[in-house]
Order: C-alpha cells, then structure tokens, then sequence
C-alpha cells in the first residue's frame, strides 16, 4: 500500500506510515485555528504564485495567489472569531479527494483546511498536469522561504499525495479521517463513500452541479461600449479557462427581457465574445470540434434546439456554439464540449425560478440590480443556485462555496460555561 509524496518531495511511503506520521504530535506543538506559521508559509506560498512569470503562464494562479495574500487570509480568520463561551478548535485530520479537470481547486480546499489548523492528506490525481504541477513545485519551492522549524511542521502535518485508484489507500485514509472533503461529481461521491468514516466523522461533498448565466435586455441596452466589451472578456474567463469543464462555468445564457431586445443584444454579445476568442489566438482543438458538433446534432434531433450556429473569429471560427433552446425548461446542464452555450429568453427572472433545480451551483450575470437579483433568490427560497456573481466573476474561489461556510466545516466549536 504505497503511494508517492508530492509535497513535500520525499520517497515513496506506505500509508499505514504517512497515517501515523500525519498523525503524530509535530515537533514545535499542535497546530491552532489561524496558526502563525501556517499564515506564514501560505503567503510565502501565495507571493512565488504571484510573480509575473507563472501568472502570465497560469492566470489561475495569480487568482489564487491574490486569495492567499495575508490581507485575504485576515479576512477569512476573521470571520472565524467567536463570543466568550464558544471556542473554535480544528476538526483533526482532513483527507481531501479533488477532481482532475479543474487544477487548483485542490490548493483552495487544503488552505482553508490548514489555516483551520488541521492536519491534511491531499490526493492529487495522476492525470493532472500543467497549473497542478506548478503548484506541486511552488509548494516544495516556498518550504526554502520559511525558516526551518516552520518548514518541518509544515512538512509533518501537509501532505499532498498520489496513488493509482487503491481500495486499501482509499479505505485506510477515509478511517483515519475526522473530515473527508470530496469534489469531483456524483461518481466520485458514491465512489469515496464505500471506504467507511471513523463514527465521528463525516463527509463534506461537491457533487455534480451545473450552471448558467442571465442577461438584463435593459441593462445590456444602457451599457457602455467599454462595459459590454469587459462583460465579453470575463464570460470569456468564466468559461474557457477549464474548457467550460468547471462546476461554475455557464453552460447557457438566458435573455431578460423583451423579444427583440433578447436577439439584438444576443447578436452583440456574440459578436463582442468572437472577437476576444480572436484577441485570445483561442484554438478549437479537432477533437473538441468534433464532440461540439455532435452534442449540437444530438440536442436537434431531441428536439431541445431550433437552431444552431457556429461562430468565431480569426484562425477559429469554431470557438464559439449557440444552441437556441425549443423551452428555456429544456437546459441541457451536462457538458456539450467547450465554448457550447444553449441560449434562450424570458421576459422576468421570476420566469426562471421553476427551471432552477438543487444542482445548480452558480448564476453569472450582467446588467441587474442588487434588488432584482436578492429578490430573484428569496423567489428561489433555497430550490438551487448557491452564488450570483458578475460576469468573469465565475471562477473566483470564495470561502463559501456551494452554500457551505468552509473555515466553519473545517474547524469546531467548543463552549465553555461556568
């Protein structure tokens, strides 16, 4: 039962070991919530993410190193305080289980958990590449930034692992867990949940979610040039960075408003969004080109859809389909391939409420006001959709996600009366 350490860069160990190491009171004390040393090193962490030559390359991670900048970080512990009787402690060990497709959520996830002062076992999946193994790097990386004690109780109680799918890693880790975090979808929930948790403990998950984007006709219409050019610029962010693969990514637009309006403003915003896939020298690969053509022949002859259209600009004109639904009710919610949007219209955001199930996550939007938006949630009263944010707001990692608190699920409370 051995699987290899990827941070910190050590030889390969078998689990029962790394379980008892992890386990083990580390040289220099316990962690506590909020934990100096933990502070430290993150933002050490955060500032190599930060330089201009791995944020060109990955603009992900200069998201992510803005998240774990020191004044962020304050924000988050902040949150975490509490009254005279109540004191918050870690939960213990967490194992996290992240998906493949989306390469940093895992980073978001684990610091959260570490700042809480927990002991943590990170799995990262073999297939990841590219930001994921950047990240790897930048962690070994950033232990020379701190001093040395640091960097050994960093190294004792963080650990960041991968092993081929193992029934005896799998299981041995999920019994050591107080706190077992999985994302990655409904398979790798029903998956995890055959390895049995400590009585204890229990499990925080990120199953399957789906979501899409709403558009004011009105505030489309009263928008600047350089407004409805920036909205183009961030869906493009939204939902191409992880080939529209991400839980938050829209995977269809929706038009409030009247009729015309709707296929005016559609019209534009496709025109505006075509150009940045130009400006950004996107690439259809052959591959994806082929599954966007079948999921949109597919939706047609299902009847979902009364027209298609493939649009682009420059050496792509592919980048960009508009399925335009039969019913606003007949969103597709999987993944059609990337840069697919169903696109459709309503006359008021109230038209939408019966469509919204549970399993939609987030609403990106453009052109509504704070009113109109908070009375468009109380109308959903908890039915689905967990974030309304802006366009190119999509993608940024909050410490609430999916409607759970994570630094409060990542610590506990303990009262103490007299």
């Amino acid at each position: 039962m051995t699987l290899t350490q990827r941070f910190p860069g050590e030889a390969p160990v078998d689990v029962d070991v790394l379980v008892s190491e992890v386990q083990d009171e580390p040289e220099g004390g316990r962690l506590t919530v909020g934990d100096p040393r933990i502070v430290e090193f993150l933002t050490k962490f955060a500032r190599r993410l930060l330089a201009p030559a791995t944020a060109r390359r990955y603009p992900e991670l200069a998201s992510l190193g803005f998240f774990l900048r020191k004044g962020e970080i304050a924000k988050v512990l902040s949150k975490l305080d509490t009254d005279g009787d109540s004191y918050r402690f870690p939960r213990g060990l967490v194992f996290h289980v992240p998906p493949a497709n989306v390469d940093t959520i895992f980073v978001y996830s684990w610091a959260l958990s570490a700042l809480a002062g927990n002991r943590n076992v990170v799995r990262v999946s073999s297939r990841s590449a590219g930001a994921a193994e950047t990240v790897i790097e930048t962690l070994n990386a950033a232990l020379s930034d701190v001093d040395p004690a640091t960097a050994r109780l960093v190294a004792a109680t963080q650990r960041m692992v991968t092993y081929d799918r193992s029934e005896e890693i799998s299981g041995a880790l999920s019994k050591a867990a107080d706190l077992r975090v999985i994302w990655g979808g409904d398979a790798a929930v029903h998956a995890l949940r055959q390895y049995p948790l400590a009585p204890h403990a229990r499990d925080l998950t990120f199953p399957d979610r789906s979501s899409f984007a709403i558009a004011s006709v009105a505030g489309w219409q009263g928008s600047s040039e350089q407004e409805r050019k920036a909205a183009a610029e961030g869906f493009y962010n939204d939902a191409y960075w992880f080939d529209q693969a991400a839980c938050s990514s829209p995977r269809a637009i929706f038009w409030v408003g009247d009729v015309e309006g709707a296929a005016e403003s559609g019209a534009q915003f496709r025109s505006l969004l075509a150009a940045v896939l130009a400006e950004k020298q996107h690439v259809t690969e052959p591959a994806m080109a082929v599954q966007k053509r079948v999921s949109a022949y597919g939706a047609a002859v299902d009847g979902l859809i009364t027209k298609i259209s493939f649009d682009g600009a420059g050496a792509d004109t592919n980048g960009l389909a508009t399925l335009e639904l039969a019913d606003a009710a007949s969103l597709p919610r999987e993944w059609l391939g990337a840069g697919t949007f169903a696109n459709s219209r309503v006359s008021a955001l109230t038209d939408l409420v019966p469509i919204v199930r549970r399993k939609d996550q987030t609403v990106t939007q453009f052109g509504f006001t704070k009113e109109e938006l908070v009375l468009f949630a109380a109308e959903l009263a908890g039915r689905g959709v967990d974030r309304i944010v802006p366009f190119g707001s999509a993608l940024t990692f909050s410490a609430i996600w999916d409607g759970y608190d994570l630094p409060a699920e990542f610590s506990r409370l303990v009262t103490v009366r007299v």
